[in-house]
């Protein structure tokens, strides 16, 4: 078999049409089944009730379904070599990571698209965190509360007086939506709420959660709102980085103050994430559900000085809850060698810093640089990944330093516009 050089595999990525490494979207065209490439082992899904179809994804970016490894980009499973097969879970796509070293330990899908739900909440505590002061007495304003019917809520009154902290509990512990539209509002200058949602979505590029567009800051369903189970490890992993959001985040109970002016009493609230009940070592996360984007969870723990997060989208609860499918698969994670990885989380701000260079894009893209103690080779090709995944993930690099540029202008043309939007179903958790 006649086997090619760099410099011939680099020229011929480089050659590659940009009409064959995208397909643009078409208005009315309905998304495509999901399918595997040949001789990809598929998910081990447990069936699912059959529930509406989701709006239809963006149409798929080979440059960044390939971000953290082209192992990554596949729809069926992406496992380390000789590990053994993950638990059944109902959720269509989800990834295991080390929120220390950035490995990969394993994921269903990883980049296939999904909507968030409340854990989108966690891109707003990573939005956020850094630009409200805890300690700072704001008010609460009626169009704080103008969130869906029936939807989580932490029970702020308008005109109610709090400290920015006891608002953050309230969006960690309780998921309260009107305490995202608050958090977003505050921290969105003088665009408020919309500015809220635009930094958030400049956050997630910054952090290289390319697949992550935010409508809502809570997470209510909007129209082209969606992430990937591997945008949202890369989120969780900058929310775990922040002492604060740790700190709100293992909180079991905290008290909301009275407001007598507007004859509200004080009253607690609990931290909704069972993870921290009933899995020792849990340092928490977040849970979601909306009729849209069915339940979706993350959730993280720490054994033997080893810390892994889980992320889960589009969860059916059968016989276990979307926590407990994390738990599962954190299990499973945990039982893995400390140097198993099929890819890596990328660091805030790498994909913007290697656009310009061939070979921060390919290193990007292949995975391989830049992740102390998880075992990647000096090439930057995995352990077992072989020949055709390295040829592979040259391919698409080599592709995306073309077409990074141009590609990044076309995507924030087509984003819609930075306001808030409430989608159709209200959410529970």
């Amino acid at each position: 078999m006649r086997t090619w050089g760099p410099s011939a595999v680099l020229a011929a990525a480089l050659l590659v049409p940009a009409s064959m490494l995208s397909t643009p979207a078409t208005a009315g065209t309905p998304a495509p089944a999901r399918r595997l490439p040949a001789g990809a082992p598929p998910c081990p899904n447990v069936p699912a009730p059959a529930t509406r179809p989701p709006q239809p994804p963006p149409a798929a970016d080979p440059a960044a379904r390939a971000v953290g490894g082209a192992a990554l980009a596949t729809a069926g499973l992406a496992l380390p070599p000789a590990a053994p097969a993950p638990p059944a879970v109902t959720a269509t796509s989800w990834v295991v990571a080390d929120l220390d070293t950035g490995a990969v330990l394993g994921g269903c899908g990883p980049h296939e698209y999904g909507v968030p739900a409340s854990v989108q909440k966690l891109l707003l505590a990573a939005t956020m965190l850094p630009r409200l002061d805890p300690a700072r007495q704001v008010t609460v304003t009626a169009e704080d509360l103008a969130i869906e019917p029936g939807s989580s809520a932490v029970g702020l009154v308008a005109g109610g007086r709090y400290r920015i902290e006891t608002i953050w509990l309230g969006l960690l512990l309780k998921s309260g939506n009107e305490a995202a539209n608050a958090l977003a509002r505050l921290g969105g200058g003088p665009d408020g709420t919309a500015g809220g949602i635009r930094a958030m979505n400049t956050e997630a590029r910054r952090l290289g959660a390319l697949q992550t567009h935010a409508v809502t800051p809570s997470g209510l369903d909007g129209p082209g709102q969606f992430t990937s189970a591997y945008d949202l490890a890369l989120i969780a992993r900058a929310c775990f980085a922040d002492p604060a959001f740790r700190r709100y985040a293992t909180t079991r109970t905290a008290q909301v103050p009275a407001q007598p002016g507007l004859r509200a009493k004080a009253f607690p609230i609990s931290n909704d994430n069972m993870l921290l009940d009933h899995y020792p070592g849990a340092i928490g996360g977040k849970t979601g559900f909306t009729d849209l984007a069915r339940h979706t969870y993350v959730g993280a723990a720490e054994r033997g000085g080893r810390r892994l997060v889980v992320t889960l989208l589009g969860a059916e609860v059968t016989t276990q809850r979307g926590w407990q499918q994390g738990a599962a698969l954190l299990d499973w994670g945990f039982g893995l060698p400390r140097d198993a990885a099929v890819g890596r989380l990328v660091r805030p701000g790498e994909l913007d810093r290697a656009a310009a260079s061939p070979t921060g894009a390919a290193s990007a893209l292949a995975g391989g640089a830049g992740l102390g103690g998880a075992g990647a080779a000096t090439t930057g090709a995995w352990p077992g990944t072989g020949p055709s995944v390295a040829v592979g993930a040259v391919l698409v690099a080599g592709g995306a330093v073309l077409l990074a540029r141009r590609r990044r202008h076309a995507a924030l043309a087509a984003l819609p516009p930075g306001t808030a939007s409430r989608g159709p179903a209200p959410e529970d958790d």
